[in-house]
């Protein structure tokens, strides 16, 4: 099966490489020893907290395999590979919406998306709408709430 490119700036990579790390050496550990734990209760067809850490279990063993293969397929964007002429991942660009309110994004893999923090994915709209365009260029996004028009103020690394 072909696995999706994963986008990352060293920032995100580091990140799941620790992600990754505390679940293999930290929560396996952690959910084994619960699972030891459990059993000493009894009956395991009526043991909720063996069927709860079985459970936690497959969660921890499902997210680092997400994980190995999103490490796997990574592609790390350096910051010599991110244009201040041009909107690509890791660019920050600065945008003023029809109503003249200004926002900032910085453009992310989706892993490392993070709307509160306003790191937004390059497969979200907004992302997509974005990238390849130019300071000045004006992009229309269509979002649940209507169509919004921003135009693109600067672009930075």
């Amino acid at each position: 099966m072909d696995e999706k490119e994963t986008i990352l700036t060293p920032e995100g990579l580091r990140k799941l490489e620790e992600e990754l790390e505390f679940l293999k050496t930290v929560k396996r550990k952690e959910v084994a020893e619960r699972i030891k734990q459990s059993k000493e209760f009894g009956d395991l067809m009526e043991n909720s907290e063996y069927e709860d850490a079985k459970n936690e279990q497959a969660f921890i063993e499902g997210r680092i395999l997400t994980l190995e293969g999103m490490l796997r397929n990574a592609k790390v964007i350096n910051d010599h590979e991110v244009r201040s002429d041009v909107v690509t991942v890791g660019s920050t660009v600065h945008l003023a919406d029809e109503a003249g309110e200004e926002l900032t994004y910085t453009i992310v893999g989706s892993p490392e998306a993070d709307p509160r923090r306003d790191r937004i994915s390059n497969e979200s709209p907004v992302g997509r709408a974005l990238l390849g365009k130019r300071r000045g260029e004006t992009v229309t996004v269509k979002a649940p709430g209507g169509t919004i028009r921003y135009t693109i103020k600067a672009i930075k690394r």
